[in-house]
């Protein structure tokens, strides 16, 4: 998948589709950072990734992509010189109507799912352009289709969406591609993180086989998969793209 040797960034690494992700390129024997807040679950994997491929190069760096969004990408340069893949993959949900939330709610939100991207991107923007590199960012099917009680985190992804396709005609001639993916309902602790009990999680995840064309749910996996397929030279026509991973959750219409 011409990602030996290539040194990628993947953040929100500490579980779910980040920690996926970075196995799948320690596979192919990327060189992975892997940055997120929890220290511990980052650790967790980096196991995986080894156990994946003993000889994977690994550079861990505990950080909060609100804040140490520059650090990230110094930190990466300083220890190999280059960056040929960001993956945006850090992302942050809360719900409530309108009725109910305030505006720190949207600040909180969008400072995670939008405004950490603009500043990642911003500073491994002239690196990638250096290797003609690529982004992978990590969408929702919220960002194509609207939710009741979401209107936040909906916004904020059908933003990075339309950051997406921008940035992607802004680096297009420097041979640098954008591209995301939206995923649907997948299996990770994000719904748990939102506030569901095991029990509302196990009825949701049962629910959510109606509301999905192929009728389950998604693995991380399956997330990962896209995520190298956009970061390899398999895709090198493809930019500007918004591709759903979520079954069919998009096309589908209430009935």
């Amino acid at each position: 998948m011409s990602l030996a040797g290539k040194v990628v960034i993947v953040t929100g690494a500490s579980s779910g589709i980040g920690a996926a992700t970075a196995v799948e390129f320690a596979k192919l024997g990327s060189k992975v950072v892997i940055t997120g807040r929890n220290e511990a679950n980052l650790k967790s994997t980096e196991t995986a990734c080894k156990a994946a491929n003993s000889k994977v190069e690994l550079l861990l760096i505990p950080a909060d992509v609100t804040t140490d969004a520059e650090k990230i990408i110094k930190t990466t340069i300083d220890k190999f010189g280059q960056l040929n893949v960001l993956v945006n993959n850090a992302g942050f949900g809360e719900m409530g109507s309108i009725l109910d939330i305030d505006v720190d709610q949207f600040d909180r939100v969008m400072n995670t799912n939008v405004r950490a991207v603009f500043l990642l991107t911003k500073y491994a923007a002239p690196h990638l352009v250096k290797t003609q590199g690529n982004i992978v960012n990590v969408s929702s099917v919220a960002g194509l289709r609207s939710f009741p009680g979401a209107s936040v985190y909906c916004t904020s992804k059908a933003a990075l969406d339309q950051f997406t396709r921008c940035i992607a005609l802004d680096l297009a001639p420097n041979n640098v591609r954008v591209n995301a993916v939206n995923p649907g309902v997948i299996i990770t602790e994000f719904h748990k993180r939102l506030g569901m009990s095991e029990a509302d999680y196990a009825k949701y995840l049962e629910h959510a086989k109606t509301t999905h064309a192929l009728g389950r749910v998604g693995e991380p996996k399956e997330v990962a998969d896209a995520i190298i397929f956009l970061a390899s030279d398999s895709s090198s026509f493809i930019t500007g793209a918004t591709l759903p991973i979520d079954g069919g959750k998009h096309a589908l219409c209430p009935r």
